[in-house]
């Protein structure tokens, strides 16, 4: 390749680095600052949960129409489009005077989200070789992993000097950088040959997954039992069962999913799944155990998460060249592996381990996820015709989060159950009592009001006992993806030059 193909090919990497980066800081920079917004703003419990899911809701809701709406109208054009809705978003959240307000930009932020990260991810598929594209992604990846401790660290930071509304401005900088690079360098590319809209699998789609994540994220405080959140399970999965039949029967499809009738395709996408299941139960019960078990503030918790991350980048960087050597299997298969390890090691945690030993582990199944996460995305990537990059890795992407947010929903209400079960309140009045057993933040609250240490022991042997449960069912299902992967997932990858001949991208 020539010397300055390369050069243009590094510098759109970096623009595609830096759009996805803003994605990664506000999985956690928000975590920050609820306590101080919920000061600011007068905003309660129920209002905090929704300034947080309202971001995961649309995320998850819009990426399968946005994929093929990118392949249609033009990736460069569509990411330029989201990163601006992201700023937006980010200017009316920092300048918002209430909780309402807040809630209305996150979900913006949301739908900015939903357009970022399939349309950067589809335009790797076209812009790169097959040879290069696994290090591309890998890249990118790496910078949307590398947000995650900067969330807290910059966060932290912003609020000791600024007023909150600075945790969003930050997004602005990084976007207008990220927008110039792409308007310089990045070529333009969508399917030559579209097809005609498919609005109501468009609808079908947008409205099952919304109403499957809204379940999700309401059961745990509702209950799974709640007439609402039944409901909205068998709503979702009936409006997602017309969806797949009108896919398979309509001539133009807005997703390919005879897809799926590859093994490659399938357990690529399964395996993604499974590591995004595993990190986001990851990162659900360890920031909160470094805050309120090892007693560090948010900035010291997004400095101890380094190891995690350390160890994800590593990870990233040996599965795509184990990968490009022998095929994504086995690099899948040992990322599982690896990542099971490390969580059955996390979960002998007690009140006793230090944080020498949770760096120990953290970094075990950080460089488990890096290995298999990157490889299971390529998997896919490789056999998605260039033209169809964009719808086809909004579905690897949907399921990640999709699948995510019903994790977290199962995995929080058990680390609910067993923390309510095991946290000792005799003696308190009715409401500190109701307080403490809400969550160990509360309880840790209320210890501090009425002077009562003991109150802070029980809190936080409760939490490392669900704590460890949580861990113990991530490592299963991560032991199984291992096994199933041996079992099902071809040995030899097969590349985008193996398959079906495709017509050139218009670039």
């Amino acid at each position: 390749m020539p010397r300055t193909e390369k050069r243009q090919q590094g510098l759109a990497l970096t623009a595609l680095t830096l759009s996805v980066l803003v994605i990664g800081l506000d999985i956690t920079i928000m975590n920050v600052a609820l306590p101080t917004m919920a000061t600011e703003l007068s905003a309660g419990t129920d209002a905090l949960q929704w300034i947080v899911n309202a971001y995961i809701l649309l995320f998850a809701g819009l990426m399968l129409p946005v994929g093929a709406i990118a392949d249609r109208y033009g990736r460069r054009r569509l990411l330029v489009i989201g990163l601006a809705i992201f700023a937006l978003a980010s200017l009316g959240a920092a300048l918002a005077d209430s909780a309402a307000l807040v809630i209305a930009a996150r979900a913006v932020l949301g739908v900015g989200a939903a357009v970022i990260m399939p349309t950067a991810l589809a335009t790797i598929a076209v812009l790169f070789a097959p040879a290069d594209r696994g290090k591309a992604l890998s890249v990118v990846v790496m910078g949307m992993g590398a947000g995650i401790p900067l969330g807290p660290i910059i966060g932290g930071w912003l609020l000791n000097h600024f007023w909150w509304g600075s945790i969003f401005l930050i997004n602005v900088p990084i976007i207008a950088l990220a927008v110039t690079a792409i308007v310089l360098v990045l070529p333009e590319s969508r399917d030559p040959s579209p097809k005609r809209p498919d609005l109501l699998g468009g609808l079908l789609s947008t409205t099952g997954l919304l109403t499957l994540v809204y379940a999700a994220i309401e059961a745990p405080n509702r209950g799974w039992t709640d007439p609402l959140i039944l409901t909205g399970f068998a709503v979702s999965l009936l409006l997602l069962s017309l969806f797949v039949g009108w896919e398979l029967r309509t001539p133009q499809p807005m997703i390919d999913l005879h897809l799926f009738q590859g093994r490659q395709f399938t357990w690529g996408n399964i395996n993604a799944t499974v590591v995004s299941f595993a990190l986001f139960g990851l990162l659900f019960v360890v920031p909160l155990y470094l805050q309120f078990v090892l007693g560090h503030d948010a900035f010291n918790t997004g400095l101890r998460l380094l190891p995690l991350i350390g160890g994800f980048v590593i990870g990233v960087g040996a599965g795509t060249r184990i990968a490009n050597r022998i095929g994504h299997k086995t690099p899948i298969a040992v990322g599982l592996l690896l990542t099971g390890i490390g969580l059955s090691i996390g979960a002998t945690t007690d009140t006793e381990s230090g944080f020498a030993f949770a760096a120990l582990w953290y970094a075990i199944t950080g460089l488990g996820i890096g290995s298999a996460l990157t490889p299971s995305m390529d998997a896919v990537l490789a056999v998605l015709p260039p033209e169809r990059a964009g719808s086809g890795i909004a579905i690897t992407m949907t399921l990640r989060q999709a699948g995510g947010a019903l994790g977290v929903a199962l995995l929080g209400s058990l680390l609910s159950q067993i923390y309510t079960d095991r946290l000792v309140v005799d003696g308190l009045p009715p409401a500190a009592a109701d307080t403490a057993r809400d969550s160990i933040a509360g309880a840790v609250g209320v210890a501090a009001r009425i002077g009562n240490p003991a109150l802070v022991t029980d809190a936080q042997s409760a939490y490392i006992d669900g704590m460890q449960m949580v861990l113990i069912v991530c490592a299963v299902i991560a032991a199984i993806g291992a096994v199933l992967t041996v079992l099902f997932m071809p040995g030899r990858t097969r590349t985008l030059a193996e398959a079906p001949a495709a017509e050139p991208v218009s670039a």
